[in-house]
């Protein structure tokens, strides 16, 4: 049986937090390096973009690994990368495509493995092997200092299904993208009613209904 913790125990913890800027601090405080993320947004609300920038201001903190299994290496996958200028993290980035469950955890359990890891989509990565079961233990259990980013489709508002509402439930940070503005609605927010702008022009455009 485990101790019980006092309320000093639980004070006196530590966490290595995300020492990042403003722009990010702002709507989503500092959340710990290894806290576990769960990004919905409809088709064309910016989640996509909001994605791929989180990942390289991730960079700045260690290797970041994008799975992705909803767009693999397409051409507007290529495009996204162009415009938000990811090569200039080049060595800090990768992109593997259709890998399964148990692949990627061969590949983060080796020595200097990748810090960060994006899951796109839960739905998507359903095929891959990646069911609830898997993440929660993988995210609790096996690989507890690594962070995961899980990104969900939705429907009606919603996440798309039971499996990503649950997910949804296990990540310390939610966040939700609408009109290329992304708001947190976890457990580390940071400024009340703050947002981050995924994309100015677009929030121009859909706030005059263009």
């Amino acid at each position: 049986m485990k101790r019980a913790l006092t309320p000093r125990d639980i004070a006196a913890k530590k966490w290595k937090t995300l020492p990042w800027g403003e722009r990010w601090s702002k709507p989503f405080g500092f959340p710990a390096e290894n806290a576990s993320w769960f990004i919905s947004g409809a088709s064309a609300s910016g989640k996509s973009s909001f994605v791929m920038q989180l990942g390289k201001e991730l960079c700045k903190y260690g290797t970041v690994l994008y799975l992705s299994y909803e767009e693999g290496v397409n051409q507007s996958f290529q495009r996204r990368m162009g415009y938000l200028k990811m090569n200039e993290v080049q060595g800090r980035f990768r992109v593997v495509a259709g890998e399964t469950y148990e692949e990627v955890v061969v590949r983060l359990k080796r020595p200097k493995s990748p810090k960060f890891v994006i899951v796109d989509s839960v739905q998507r990565a359903e095929n891959a092997g990646w069911d609830y079961e898997k993440i929660e233990r993988t995210v609790t259990a096996l690989l507890p200092k690594k962070c995961f980013i899980f990104v969900s489709m939705e429907y009606k508002s919603q996440p798309l299904g039971k499996p990503a509402m649950r997910v949804k439930y296990l990540a310390d940070m939610k966040v939700r993208v609408v009109g290329y503005k992304a708001y947190c609605q976890g457990r580390a927010i940071g400024e009340a009613g703050s947002y981050y702008v995924v994309w100015e022009e677009g929030i121009i455009q859909t706030s005059n209904n263009l």
